[in-house]
C-alpha cells in the first residue's frame, strides 16, 4: 500500500498528468472561494452592527472562521471535482501502468454524478459535524481523520473498482478488504489535512486507488 501511495504521489505531478492536476486544482479552489465568498455574504448580511470597531472585528473573526471552515470543506469540495476527473485519470494509468490487462469502463455520465452529488452531501455533514467539534480538543481531529478514511477509501475505491465490476461486485469486494481500503483513505485523509497540497487529492487518490484496485484484484 505505501508502495502505490509513493509511486501515486510521484505520479500525480508528472508531465502525464499536469494538464489534468492545474484543471482540477483551479476548479477546487474556484469553488472553495465561491463558497467563502457565499458564507462571507450571508454573514454580512444577517448580521449588522452600529459601531466600526465592532464590524471591523466581526470581519476578521468571519474571514478567519471560514478559512479555517475551507480547510474542513476541502474533503467534500474535492470529491466533487474528483467525478468529473476520474474516469480520464483512471484511464490514463491503466494504458501506462498495466498495458498487459484490458481498460476498464468508464462509469455512465448519470450514474457518475448521481454517485459523486451523493458523496459530496455526506462528506459536507460529516465535515460539518467535525467543524463544530473544533473547540473540543482531540475529539474533532479523531472525527476528522476516522470519517474521512472511512469516506475517501470507500469512494474513491467505489469509482475505481465500478470501471470493472458491477456495484454488487465492488460492495462485496470492498468489504472483503474492509481494513485495506480504510487505511488506503486513511492515507487520502492525511493528504486531505496539508493545506495546498490538498488541493491534488482528486488526482492522487485516483492514481492510488486505480493502482490499488488491481493488486487486490489479483490478490483475490
Amino acid at each position: 500500500m505505501l508502495r502505490d501511495a509513493i509511486t501515486a504521489f510521484a505520479q500525480t505531478f508528472s508531465p502525464a498528468f499536469r494538464r489534468v492536476l492545474l484543471r482540477s486544482i483551479g476548479l477546487a479552489i474556484g469553488l472553495l472561494i465561491a463558497l467563502g465568498v457565499g458564507a462571507h455574504y450571508a454573514l454580512t448580511y444577517f448580521v449588522t452592527l452600529d459601531l466600526r470597531w465592532a464590524e471591523i472585528t466581526v470581519d476578521i473573526l468571519a474571514a478567519f472562521g471560514i478559512l479555517i471552515g475551507a480547510i474542513f470543506l476541502v474533503p467534500p469540495v474535492t470529491s466533487l471535482v474528483a467525478g468529473l476527473f476520474l474516469d480520464d485519470v483512471a484511464e490514463q494509468v491503466e494504458r501506462n501502468d498495466f498495458p498487459q490487462e484490458p481498460v476498464g469502463q468508464a462509469v455512465p455520465i448519470g450514474r457518475s454524478l448521481v454517485l459523486t452529488a451523493k458523496f459530496f452531501f455526506v462528506m459536507l455533514a460529516v465535515n460539518l459535524v467535525a467543524l463544530l467539534l473544533l473547540l473540543v480538543p482531540g475529539v474533532n481531529l479523531f472525527v476528522f481523520y476516522i470519517a474521512n478514511g472511512y469516506l475517501l477509501g470507500r469512494e474513491y475505491f467505489q469509482l475505481a473498482a465500478m470501471r470493472y465490476r458491477s456495484e454488487d461486485e465492488v460492495a462485496l469486494m470492498r468489504r472483503h478488504h474492509g481494513v485495506a481500503t480504510f487505511l488506503g483513505g486513511l492515507v487520502i485523509a492525511v493528504v486531505v489535512s496539508v493545506p495546498i497540497l490538498n488541493l491534488i487529492t482528486p488526482v492522487f487518490a485516483t492514481i492510488f486507488m486505480v493502482r490499488m484496485h488491481k493488486r487486490l484484484s489479483r490478490a483475490g
